[in-house]
């Protein structure tokens, strides 16, 4: 946030992106990272925050092992964002300071300190007390995640650390005018953490003013094996931290130093907004949706495959593009961007267009997708090279119809009784058989007739 470190959340070498001025050197002078700045300025913007005039940074002072000056350069009364919604849940404000470093407990006793994330920038976030149970805080979180990785602001990976939840918990009678205290529970990383730190920790203060005991203000941490909150410490106040502008950082103007209406134009078509769009649109059930909108790059993906798809045939069938995308394409790619890949949205379209024609069975379309994620070539070409088009000829799927029926009496004898996924299971047989090349509409046709 101060220093020209690298920020790389997958080093795993310790104290190897560190430098006099992140390890807290004596002497050593720090300077604001501008990009940091527009990013927090850009989450600001997209959930309708202020964002204010004037903003500094603030040294925040205790002492922690990985804390190398002995404070934090945080934001505290004057911070770059003020207000906002998300979710129905308004916002406090969003500010901007450094991270930490992290502690290695090893098995014997001692601690070690990596100094490696000590700087990095870090974005807090604090909403007001809107959020009622558990459930809302983990949607809340997870819809945050998402817009700070459409945004580019983050990658938000809570198993690596870059995301963090700390929910601040207190109760209160019902149609009470004030909450009772607050209990804040540390540095939850999972969104399933987050549900059930909150459900517990809520039982846990119900149960003590039920004894007529008084909840503690303190800090909690989760802890994952028990499922129980654990006490840390009791909880600073801010006139603990002793706050005090940084005097060697400057005020910022922020209309002076950065350019809001560029930025605001660089915020791309956010989740809630591609949702509603893409169900409208396109006509899709919300959860198929959901799926596709998980990724910004996939999303954008997934509409280029759709304007392809509209070029090969007028009435796209785009249900079914959905289907395969999120169902096929998504099991074959796992957790590849789609520059990484072979298969192009004008390719994955193709293939589309070709099961619409039925000019290939849905056997086929599967182990086509396959060849195309690993040679990279149109459908259309790996068929002619590969002999996998339909075969229509009914004198040669009638044979192969007259070979399943002379082996399946009693799926014959059913179908006579009115079971009809007799019929089904035939035809399952014929196209194992023909490896999937018969033209399933034909090879339904007569069998249809045969049994008949």
């Amino acid at each position: 946030m101060f220093c020209a470190c690298n920020n790389d959340g997958d080093e795993r070498r310790p104290n190897i992106n560190v430098c006099p001025i992140c390890l807290g050197h004596p002497g050593t002078l720090p300077t604001i990272n501008k990009r940091a700045v527009e990013n927090v300025i850009k989450v600001g913007l997209a959930l309708n925050g202020r964002i204010t005039d004037k903003s500094n940074f603030d040294r925040k002072s205790y002492f922690y092992p990985d804390l190398p000056k002995g404070y934090q350069i945080s934001q505290y009364d004057h911070p770059l964002v003020e207000g906002g919604l998300l979710n129905g849940v308004r916002l406090t404000r969003i500010h901007l300071e450094e991270d930490a470093g992290r502690l290695n407990h090893a098995e014997d006793g001692s601690t070690l300190v990596d100094f490696n994330r000590a700087g990095v920038p870090l974005m807090e976030l604090v909403t007001e007390p809107d959020i009622k149970n558990a459930d809302e805080a983990a949607t809340f979180a997870q819809e945050l995640q998402l817009i700070l990785r459409y945004l580019g602001a983050s990658d938000a990976d809570m198993e690596k650390g870059q995301m963090r939840i700390e929910a601040n918990i207190s109760i209160a009678p019902k149609d009470a005018k004030e909450y009772g205290t607050k209990v804040e529970v540390k540095n939850i990383n999972s969104f399933k953490a987050v549900h059930d730190a909150i459900e517990y920790e809520l039982k846990r203060q119900e149960e003590i003013l039920a004894e007529g005991k008084k909840v503690i203000q303190e800090t909690r941490g989760w802890n994952d094996v028990k499922k129980i909150t654990e006490s840390q410490r009791s909880k600073e106040e801010a006139n603990d931290y002793r706050y005090f502008p940084e005097p060697d950082l400057p005020p910022l103007d922020i209309k002076t130093a950065f350019d809001l209406e560029k930025l605001k134009d660089e915020i791309p078509e956010l989740p809630e907004a591609k949702r509603r769009r893409f169900g409208e649109e396109f006509g899709l059930d919300m959860k198929l949706v959901e799926i596709i909108i998980t990724k910004k790059s996939w999303a954008d993906y997934f509409e280029q495959s759709v304007s392809e798809l509209k070029s090969k045939i007028a009435e796209g069938d785009i249900q079914l593009l959905a289907n395969y995308f999120t169902s096929d394409l998504k099991s074959l790619v796992k957790n590849a961007e789609p520059a990484g890949i072979k298969i192009t949205p004008e390719h994955f379209a193709h293939l589309i267009s070709l099961i619409q024609q039925d000019k290939i069975s849905s056997r086929i379309a599967k182990n086509l997708l396959l060849k195309m994620f690993e040679a990279g070539e149109d459908p259309e070409a790996l068929i002619e090279s590969g002999g996998m088009e339909l075969v229509s000829d009914e004198s040669e799927i009638g044979k192969v119809i007259d070979d399943v029926l002379a082996v399946n009496e009693k799926s014959i004898t059913d179908f006579k009784k009115g079971k009809l996924n007799a019929l089904q299971f035939l035809l399952g047989q014929v196209m194992a058989k023909t490896k999937g090349k018969a033209d399933p509409n034909i090879a339904k046709r007569i069998l249809e007739e045969k049994l008949k």
